[in-house]
């Protein structure tokens, strides 16, 4: 399958080279999410598992801001009155989205500018590689409309991120955390001013792709898989897993230009 076509209706999608760039489309609104936009990233994502043309994905901030979360008024509102069938559909809808963003096996960069909230921070939080501009704003606010925060698996993985009870912290309180506080605790990777975001992450993108492509999708399944294996699963799945990667012929480019004294030129195969 070939992306580089892919034209959805209820985002922006554009490609640079084998790097597929992602923002939400609605940024006098500070780029709410809908039920529609939801369903389409969900599907778009659980695409790029099949697509050989892409490598990488940049989620990028659009109208200085990433994302205000799911919309009050096209989201919330119809909420409160569906019945419990119905509720439950959504939520497993919008945690689907979460598992395909996991398994789409490529990595994923959310480059965060200003309000990222609520299933944007969620959005952020499922990626792999996360960079922010100083004045970014991250809450999972989801106390804040009288929900838990238990929402698209935050529980799960924001921990795992941060740490238990700096998690606990921001998944009751629905406060915001600055994107200081956020790459001081790990949660982002860099700070870079707004000016520059969308070019370095681009740039990060590229590197990766310029790089063991099938390989990096191995490290993405392993990074996941291994959260609910013992250390003597993840073990033995990382050996099955190496080994799969030295049959690989970027493993044979690799050792050729080690020889030669070159770089080596990797082919994702």
């Amino acid at each position: 399958m070939n992306m580089a076509n892919h034209a959805p209706k209820h985002f922006f999608w554009r490609t640079e080279g084998p790097v597929a760039v992602i923002q939400l489309n609605r940024p006098e609104r500070k780029n709410p999410l809908t039920f529609e936009s939801y369903a389409e990233l969900r599907d778009t994502f659980r695409d790029l598992a099949y697509a050989d043309d892409i490598h990488a994905v940049v989620f990028a901030a659009n109208g200085g801001n990433f994302s205000s979360g799911g919309d009050v008024h096209d989201i919330i509102a119809p909420l409160v009155g569906m019945e419990m069938k119905d509720l439950l559909a959504f939520t497993r809808m919008t945690g689907d989205l979460v598992k395909a963003m996991i398994h789409c096996n490529k990595p994923i960069i959310a480059a965060v500018e200003g309000i990222c909230v609520g299933a944007g921070a969620i959005i952020a939080m499922a990626s792999d590689i996360r960079f922010a501009t100083p004045d970014s704003k991250t809450a999972f606010l989801f106390t804040k409309v009288g929900l838990a925060g238990c929402d698209m698996g935050a529980c799960a993985i924001l921990p795992r991120i941060i740490g238990q009870g700096r998690a606990a912290d921001l998944l009751y309180s629905g406060r915001s955390m600055s994107a200081e506080e956020g790459h001081n605790w790990g949660f982002y990777n860099q700070i870079i001013s707004a000016e520059d975001i969308q070019t370095e992450a681009l740039k990060y993108a590229q590197k990766l792709c310029d790089g063991p492509t099938f390989a990096h999708g191995i490290t993405k399944t392993q990074l996941n898989q291994e959260w609910s294996m013992s250390l003597d699963q993840a073990i033995e799945s990382e050996a099955q897993a190496q080994a799969i990667c030295m049959q690989t012929r970027d493993f044979e480019r690799a050792y050729k230009a080690f020889v030669a004294k070159e770089k080596p030129q990797f082919g994702g195969n």
